[in-house]
Formats: C-alpha cells, sequence, structure tokens
C-alpha cells in the first residue's frame, strides 16, 4: 500500500498558490479532530499568512526592497507550512481522506490511477449573509472539487453556473449569494484516471 504523503510543490509555485495552500491549510487544520496539536498553531500561521499577503499588495510599490522583504516572508511561511505537512503526514496514519482533510494536497499514491468515485455533499450551512458553506465527502485520489449552483424558483430550477475549485472538501465557502433564495449544488472531483468523477446528486439550502 503507498504511503499518504502531502504533495508542497514549494519549488515552481506562484507567491498566489503558496498563499492558497497556506489558506487552505488553515480551514482544514482549525478545529480539526484527527490533528489536536500541531507544531504551528493556526493563530500563528494566520499571522504568518496575513503578513505574507500583505507583502504581495505592497511589493509593487517598494520595488525591489518590496520584493527581498516578500522573499523573505515567503520563506518564513513555507517553513511554517513544512512543519505542520510532516506532523499531517505522521498523524494521518497513512489514511489519504484525514490527510486531506487537513487542507494539504496530496501526492497521487501510485501511477496507476483509478477513477474519482462520485462525489457526496454532506451537508450545506449558512456562513455569513450572501454566503453558503458546503462540506463534501473527502475523495482520495482527488486533487481538488469542482462545484457548480443553479438558483431554485417556483418554475423549477436554472441553469447551472460554475462555482469554481475547491482543495479543501471540509469547507467550501459560495460567496455573492442572494438572501432568501434557494439554491441547489453539485460536486465532482477533478483528477482520477478519468480526470473527472460524477456529478453528486444536487442538494438544495436556502441562503439566509
Amino acid at each position: 500500500m503507498a504511503e499518504a504523503r502531502v504533495r508542497l510543490g514549494f519549488r515552481n509555485a506562484s507567491d498566489q498558490q503558496i498563499a492558497a495552500i497556506a489558506a487552505g491549510v488553515l480551514e482544514g487544520m482549525t478545529g480539526n479532530p484527527a490533528f489536536p496539536d500541531p507544531p504551528v498553531d493556526m493563530m500563528t500561521l494566520q499571522t504568518v499568512m496575513n503578513e505574507f499577503n500583505d507583502a504581495i499588495a505592497a511589493r509593487a510599490q517598494r520595488g525591489r526592497i518590496g520584493t527581498a522583504h516578500k522573499n523573505k516572508i515567503r520563506d518564513k511561511l513555507m517553513r511554517r507550512l513544512r512543519q505542520v505537512a510532516h506532523y499531517v503526514e505522521m498523524k494521518c496514519d497513512n489514511n489519504r481522506a484525514v490527510l486531506l482533510s487537513s487542507g494539504f494536497p496530496a501526492k497521487n499514491p501510485s501511477r496507476a490511477r483509478t477513477p474519482c468515485p462520485k462525489a457526496v455533499i454532506l451537508s450545506i450551512d449558512n456562513g455569513h449573509t450572501t454566503q453558503l458553506c458546503l462540506h463534501v465527502q473527502a475523495i482520495p485520489n482527488a486533487r481538488c472539487y469542482e462545484l457548480q449552483s443553479a438558483e431554485v424558483g417556483s418554475n423549477g430550477m436554472g441553469p447551472w453556473q460554475d462555482c469554481g475549485k475547491f482543495t479543501n472538501s471540509r469547507l467550501m465557502r459560495v460567496n455573492g449569494l442572494t438572501p432568501g433564495t434557494t439554491y441547489a449544488f453539485q460536486v465532482r472531483a477533478v483528477g482520477g484516471s478519468t480526470r473527472y468523477g460524477d456529478w453528486s446528486d444536487p442538494v438544495s439550502h436556502m441562503c439566509i
């Protein structure tokens, strides 16, 4: 059985990709019972992530000094993420689904990949106004998840709209929704030998 390993890919990653990994880990690790005592607490990771995002935004105005500062914070953030990644690999007990729940992407277990199974939406909850939050069953060989939504009205369901791709199955935030409107959602896994899994059964929820 192949070991469950984190796929970081920092060497060729853009600043935005590293920031996205950090955001996914912050969401996946916060309150995750599988990882109760990470070597870097999530408040510290949040602080470094904020510093990095600020440094990215300020780089254009500060020239070479701004770039040097941004690179310094980038290295700091990557060190923190590597610490957490090693911890996740040790604590996941070689369970790929548990590893993915941390928000980290996982390495492919083998070259002979299998198709991703049909996705399952476990729950939909209201976030802040105009936001719904989905929890999807983790799929071990998924690289990420593609989400689509459609408004549900008295005349039935409208056309499906792309909601983007997400790496964290435990929390998919959909923003810009209309309070009082019911939305249907479908999700599918991206990855595996067929590139995409089947769309999940639609699940509906009203935005409050």
